[in-house]
C-alpha cells in the first residue's frame, strides 16, 4: 500500500508542514518493525507509531537499506497490526529535556519523569548521543573523589574524569557497594558535586532498595535517578546511558558540577544490544554478542573526561556483572580495554562475611597518581598503597605454602606476614557499611604495617619516623 501524506495535527519548528504516515510495515521481529516504500528517512530518526487503539509509541531507525527501514520499538512490539499501524519520522534526533531541577527527580530510563513530581520546565533540549570531547581540549583526569570505601580511596584511587569499573557477579553486593559509593561520595568543600545513577534491567526489589537508601539518608537531593526495570522494554535500556550521560554532561560542562556518574548493570544493557542485534539477523560475534560491541560500549564510557576551561567534570563508575565469574567474558573483556582500570568483587571474600568484599590484588587504578599526593590526599599516600600491596600478596602466597607444609614450618616474619593478610582484609577491606575518610584508611594502614619488622617495610622508609605509630622501633632498619 503506498504511503499516504496528511497534515500533522502539531508541527515542531523543524519539521515540514506536510509529514507522511506509513502503513507500509512488512515484518516484526522481537522489538523491531521493518517498514517498506520509506523516503527521506535518516539514520536514528525518532518515530512515532499509532496504534490501532489511537495510543502511541516511539521508535529510532536502526538501519536504512534502500527503501526498507529497521525501527526499534521502545515500548515493544505486541499488538502492532502489520496493516493498521502507522509510522510517522519525526526528523529529528532522540533528545532529552534537561534542566536543574533534575536534581532529587526519578525518571524513567528515557528521561521522562516518574516520581509524580511537578512537570520538569526544560532549560535546553540536548541530543542524547551527545558530543566527542575534542583531543586537543581534554583536560587530564586529576584531583580525587573519596568514595568513602579503603579498597577504593587508599588502593584503587577514584579520580575525576576517570572511568573505574566494578566487576560483580551474580548474587555479589554490587548494588549495596553502589548505594553506599552514592551515599558517601564527596569532593573538596566548595565545589557542587551531583550523582547520576542509570539503574538499567534491575528488580522492582532492588529499585526500592536504592529509594529508600537514598531517601533515608537525603543523598536523593544531589541525584538524578533513571529507572530501567526488568519488566521494561528491552530497548529503552539501551537509552538509559545515553540519557544519563546527557544529563551528567549538561551538568558539568554547563554548570560547573562535579559528577559521578554510576551505571548498573552494563550486562543488563549489553544482553539488550545483543537480543536487538540477533533480531536484526546479524552475523553474531564472541558469545552471540555483536561484532561491534566494543564501539557501542567505547560510545558509553568515552563520555567521561574534562574540557580545558571548564570547571566540572564527569567521571563514570560502572558497574558489570561477570557471567560465570568469568572475567575473560567479552563484556568485562572489552570494558577493561576501553577503561582505566577495574574494582574486583570477590566470591571468596563474600562467603567469608566480609563486606565489601573487594579483591585487591587484580584491582587496578591507572590514574591514582594523577589524583593523591600531597595537596590532594596525603605525602605518603603511594608509598602506604605499595607497602600494602606487597605485603597482602606475600601473605595471600604464604596462605597456599601454609596449605602444604603447615604454619609451623613458616619463620616468625611470615607468621607475621599471614597474621597482616587476615588483619588486612577483616580491617582495610572489611569495612562494613560505614565510610572513613582518606587519613582513617592511611592510619589504618599503618597501625597493620605495625604488626611487620621494621626491615620489611622498604617501600614507606621515608615516611616512618613522621607516621608509624611505634618510630622508636627503628632500629632494626
Amino acid at each position: 500500500m503506498a504511503p499516504e501524506t496528511i497534515a500533522k495535527p502539531s508541527e515542531s519548528p523543524k519539521q515540514s508542514l506536510l509529514a507522511t504516515d506509513y502503513r507500509t510495515i512488512s515484518y516484526v521481529t522481537g522489538p523491531l518493525v521493518f517498514v517498506n516504500n520509506v523516503h527521506n528517512v535518516a539514520y536514528n530518526e525518532m518515530v512515532s507509531i499509532r496504534m490501532p487503539d489511537e495510543s502511541r509509541r516511539t521508535g529510532q531507525v536502526l538501519e536504512i537499506a534502500g527503501e526498507i527501514a529497521v525501527i526499534q520499538i521502545f515500548e515493544g512490539t505486541q499488538g502492532i497490526d502489520v496493516d493498521a499501524t502507522e509510522i510517522r519520522f519525526l526528523e529529528e534526533v532522540a533528545k532529552i529535556d534537561v534542566a536543574p531541577e533534575l536534581l532529587g527527580r526519578v525518571l524513567n530510563g528515557t528521561g521522562k519523569p516518574i516520581d509524580g513530581g511537578s512537570p520538569i520546565i526544560p532549560e535546553a533540549r540536548l541530543d542524547i548521543t551527545g558530543a566527542p570531547i575534542n583531543p586537543y581540549t581534554r583536560e587530564k583526569p586529576a584531583d580525587f573523589i573519596e568514595t568513602g570505601i579503603s579498597a577504593i580511596d587508599g588502593l584503587n584511587t577514584l579520580v575525576r574524569g576517570q572511568k573505574l569499573p566494578i566487576f560483580s557477579g551474580s548474587g555479589l553486593p554490587a548494588n549495596e557497594l553502589a548505594a553506599q559509593i552514592i551515599r558517601q561520595a564527596r569532593v573538596k568543600s566548595g565545589e557542587e558535586f551531583a550523582i547520576v545513577f542509570g539503574a538499567m534491567g534491575i528488580t522492582h526489589r532492588e529499585a526500592s532498595y536504592f529509594m529508600s537508601q537514598f531517601e533515608q539518608t537525603g543523598a536523593l537531593e544531589r541525584v538524578v535517578f533513571f529507572l530501567n526495570l526488568a519488566d521494561d522494554p528491552t530497548v529503552e535500556r539501551l537509552l538509559t546511558p545515553k540519557c544519563a550521560l546527557t544529563v551528567a554532561e549538561y551538568l558539568a560542562f554547563e554548570k560547573d558540577m562535579q559528577v559521578l556518574v554510576v551505571l548498573s548493570d552494563m550486562t543488563n544493557y549489553c544482553e539488550a544490544l545483543r537480543e536487538v542485534s540477533t533480531a536484526r539477523e546479524e552475523v553474531p560475534g564472541r558469545r552471540g554478542f555483536p561484532g561491534y560491541m566494543y564501539t557501542d560500549l567505547s560510545t558509553i564510557y568515552e563520555r567521561a573526561g574534562r574540557i580545558k576551561g571548564r570547571q566540572g567534570s564527569v567521571t563514570q563508575l560502572p558497574i558489570l556483572s561477570m557471567p560465570d565469574d568469568d572475567i575473560t567474558h567479552p563484556i568485562p573483556d572489552l570494558t577493561g580495554y576501553i577503561t582505566e582500570g577495574q574494582i574486583v568483587l570477590s566470591r571468596h571474600l563474600h562467603r567469608r562475611g566480609i563486606y565489601p568484599p573487594i579483591d585487591t590484588l587484580p584491582c587496578l587504578s591507572r590514574l591514582m597518581n594523577l589524583g593523591i599526593g600531597d595537596g590532594k590526599t596525603r605525602d605518603d599516600h603511594r608509598a602506604v598503597a605499595n607497602q600494602l600491596y606487597a605485603a597482602y600478596a606475600q601473605g595471600r602466597d604464604l596462605r597456599k605454602l601454609v596449605a602444604i607444609v603447615g604454619e609451623e614450618a613458616l619463620s616468625e616474619t611470615d607468621r607475621r606476614y599471614l597474621r597482616f593478610a587476615d588483619d588486612f582484609e577483616s580491617r582495610i577491606v572489611g569495612q562494613g557499611e560505614e565510610g572513613r575518610t582518606i587519613e582513617e584508611t592511611l592510619q589504618i594502614g599503618w597501625d597493620l604495617m605495625s604488626g611487620l619488622p621494621m626491615g620489611e617495610l622498604k617501600r614507606v622508609r621515608d615516611f616512618i619516623p613522621k607516621y608509624h605509630p611505634n618510630p622508636d622501633e627503628q632500629a632494626d632498619l
